[in-house]
């Protein structure tokens, strides 16, 4: 195969490190007296900052460990409540690059590591190395975030399963070069399962992940969805206008006990589809283009569920307003 050549980070990437440190409890409102590596400057691939997103303790501080020591982060939770987010906010308040690849069954080996491509050189065809999502990114300062990892395909698993040590290099044999991280590299992974399979029937397309592989993640969280009053808080501060109604906050109040039923009665097994906080988004939102609470839940979430359990669905929904939705929207 020849010599390999180990590439180091370019000097352009090196100088790309962060220069200030920041504290966890001014920056995040959490209980935790840590610095956090920051960039002062905010740079390419930086998620918007949400002013109205609220930082979980454990899950932040185990995403704060990743960036602050270089530990590879797993979080995983049901769907909807914002494992991915959470990455991207503690990144845009460090100003730290982030970049999230899903992990459907299409992403391939090719796709991470990268392929010869063929250019025009000078009028001339020439053959030329471009480097895959996973490449560049291991070589720039940069938050890497895996989401749907437990989607993953085996073959891509295993390209992964190299650069999950803390210092892991990645082995280009196309190239015959082994390529170390930037220092500023990071890696997380969200995942609905936790590496077992899907017992539920309601992640499809989920594996169980190697075990060797599981125990190369040095933390794993569990993100799950946030108490009611929280919850509101956060929608208020989404929505202001609300916030300055107090019929319109009892409503928000009221379709946020709504969603916790459906939660309920996924985990007691009574239903098979729950609403997350970002279905409670969208409802608000459709309420507010069609003016009308009950079109908007029917058209937001109801037509999503099973017909067997839309009657389960009406049940909670007539608990919670009073109001009986109407048979049409029971499938009858």
């Amino acid at each position: 195969m020849g010599d390999i050549t180990e590439l180091k980070s370019s000097s352009e990437h090196s100088a790309l490190l962060p220069d200030i440190t920041v504290k966890a409890s001014d920056t995040f409102g959490i209980d935790c007296d840590w610095d956090i590596p920051a960039f002062s400057q905010a740079g390419a691939h930086m998620p918007p900052i949400d002013p109205s997103y609220h930082f979980d303790q454990e899950t932040t501080l185990a995403i704060l460990a990743g960036f602050a020591h270089n530990r590879r982060v797993m979080i995983q939770g049901y769907h909807g409540t914002g494992k991915s987010t959470h990455i991207e906010q503690v990144a845009a308040r460090l100003n730290w690059p982030c970049i999230r690849i899903n992990l459907d069954s299409h992403v391939s080996r090719i796709d991470l590591i990268g392929k010869d491509t063929i250019t025009l050189e000078d009028g001339k065809q020439v053959t030329a190395w471009q480097d895959g999502l996973l490449t560049w990114a291991l070589q720039n300062p940069c938050a890497l975030i895996f989401d749907e990892y437990d989607a993953g395909r085996p073959d891509v698993m295993f390209v992964i399963q190299r650069i999950l040590e803390q210092e892991g290099k990645l082995t280009l044999l196309d190239q015959n070069k082994v390529i170390a991280p930037n220092p500023a590299f990071r890696l997380f992974a969200t995942a609905n399962t936790i590496g077992l399979g899907d017992a539920t029937g309601l992640y499809h397309g989920t594996h169980q992940l190697n075990q060797g592989q599981m125990d190369r993640w040095n933390i794993v969280a569990t993100l799950n969805y946030l108490p009611e009053a929280q919850e509101l808080e956060i929608m208020l501060k989404k929505f202001p206008d609300i916030a300055s109604d107090p019929a319109r906050q009892n409503e928000v109040a009221s379709m946020i006990k709504m969603a916790d039923l459906t939660r309920q009665g996924f985990i007691h097994g009574d239903i098979s589809t729950l609403m997350s906080p970002r279905t409670v988004i969208s409802w608000i939102e459709n309420m507010q283009i069609f003016g009308n609470r009950e079109t908007a839940f029917i058209l937001s979430f109801m037509n999503k569920c099973d017909e067997a359990e839309r009657p389960i669905i009406a049940e909670y929904y007539q608990r919670c307003f009073d109001i009986e939705l109407p048979d049409s929207a029971l499938g009858a």
